[in-house]
């Protein structure tokens, strides 16, 4: 672990560094010249969307081109993380969660969007969800536009309920679930996908709220670790216990499009994961499930909520060389206009939710999305990210810890954790472990 630390704390100064030196010279480049725009982003259904779109973009701005680099979540923050860090600016637009851009744009890692967006009356900057633009944003200056929004609910087949005799509220416990899933796990179909691949943004983006509603978290206010208390051993050996015994088969390999793919072929009777899953299940031309599907609150034990808050951003680093370039199309692609473009030609229960509130006025929107609109919506605004658990916490922020060191401690957690669903080890040991990797990171808060 020391040597973990020592990389990461060595990796955080010479970012910093590297982009004080560039800054200065990240303002040309992009000037009166054709330009190819690179854009990170990560391998999911609506930036696999932007993609198909972004010739429509480069009709109207003619001497832009723009080439996606797609790349799963994991490999995505590790990539991002090292082409800034070299100062290679390999990248103009980079696709970041709501973990990285206040820590980032805190240490002027990413260009200043808020004159360009607040100058831009069409843009209409007032219009993005402000439970999300304030993740976003650092002192009054906004360094990143969210894509799409999203929370975490419980998602499953209603006919394969129906064919139980089950009935299920909208407000579900954990156990509750736990007994679903044991009625509906046959040969034909798993009663639960829960993500099981390691990493801080794979396993325990969901695993994190379940910990919570147990009363279990991460730190307490002294920023003492406390992974391995009872109440967080409890809320894992439960979500272990239940993929073991009614999730799908090799779990370990399981993360958000693993588990969507299962649900929308209707091998598997429910999933826990991100609102924004919804959308696509809807999609008749990406579901066989189109139709079939309920939405409720994320389960719940000891909190009256659990769901989490996350938003997909697009972010300009200073290492960019084309900055006004960047910026054209960072405002094209979460622009009203992108919205009602996405609805027409792909279909409008692909349009980006949770991202303005406009589009939650579209008629066109509401009526494709009337299954899931108004719960993501809900959800979004019932949570609470100062304080999602039981305890107070010292910091905001629900399924992360938003500190530079949580990537390298969530990552080593979680593989942990990972060896303990496919019975490596106890989840007793694995948390034992983990207790020790969070516990250092924690002493650098204090």
């Amino acid at each position: 672990m020391k040597a973990n630390r020592r990389t990461s704390l060595i990796s955080i100064a010479l970012l910093g560094t590297l982009l004080a030196t560039s800054a200065c010279s990240s303002s040309g480049g992009d000037a009166g010249e054709d330009v190819t725009l690179t854009i990170a982003t990560v391998n999911n259904p609506q930036m696999k969307d932007m993609e198909e779109l972004k010739s429509r973009f480069e009709e109207d701005n003619p001497g832009i081109t723009v080439d996606f680099v797609t790349m799963e979540e994991g490999d995505l923050r590790a990539a991002v993380t090292a082409d800034v860090a070299s100062g290679a600016g390999q990248y103009d637009i980079v696709t970041v969660g709501a973990y990285e851009v206040p820590q980032w744009g805190a240490q002027d890692w990413l260009l200043d969007l808020t004159e360009p967006l607040a100058s831009d009356a069409e843009y209409d900057v007032d219009d993005i969800l402000p439970a999300v633009r304030d993740t976003l944003s650092v002192d009054g200056k906004q360094y990143a536009v969210p894509f799409y929004g999203e929370s975490s609910i419980l998602m499953y087949n209603k006919e394969m309920f129906e064919q139980a005799g089950i009935e299920i509220s909208n407000n579900p416990t954990w156990q509750e679930v736990a007994e679903y899933a044991a009625e509906l796990d046959t040969d034909e179909h798993a009663g639960i996908c829960l993500r099981g691949k390691p990493g801080w943004g794979d396993l325990f983006a969901p695993l994190t709220t379940v910990v919570q509603t147990f009363g279990g978290n991460w730190y307490d206010e002294n920023w003492d670790a406390q992974v391995n208390s009872p109440e967080f051993v409890e809320g894992v050996e439960f979500y272990v216990d239940l993929l073991n015994e009614h999730g799908q088969a090799d779990p370990v390999s399981y993360s958000f499009t693993e588990c969507l793919n299962l649900l929308s072929s209707g091998k598997v009777a429910m999933w826990y994961d991100a609102s924004v899953a919804a959308s696509i299940l809807e999609d008749p031309e990406a579901s066989e499930v189109a139709g079939q599907m309920g939405y409720t609150h994320a389960p719940v034990y000891k909190t009256e909520e659990s769901g989490w808050l996350w938003s997909w951003n697009l972010a300009i680093p200073k290492t960019t060389k084309n900055p006004d370039a960047a910026t054209t199309f960072v405002k094209w692609a979460t622009s009203k206009e992108y919205h009602q473009l996405v609805g027409e030609e792909l279909g409008w229960t692909r349009v980006p939710p949770g991202a303005r509130t406009s589009t939650y006025s579209i008629p066109e929107y509401e009526e494709a999305a009337a299954a899931f609109a108004p719960i993501t919506l809900e959800v979004m605004e019932s949570v609470n990210p100062e304080q999602p658990g039981v305890n107070p916490q010292p910091y905001v922020g629900i399924q992360y810890v938003p500190i530079p060191e949580f990537q390298d401690v969530g990552n080593q957690v979680a593989q942990e954790v990972a060896d303990a669903i496919a019975g490596r080890t106890t989840v007793q040991e694995a948390l034992d472990r983990g207790q020790e990797i969070a516990q250092t990171a924690g002493d650098l808060q204090k």
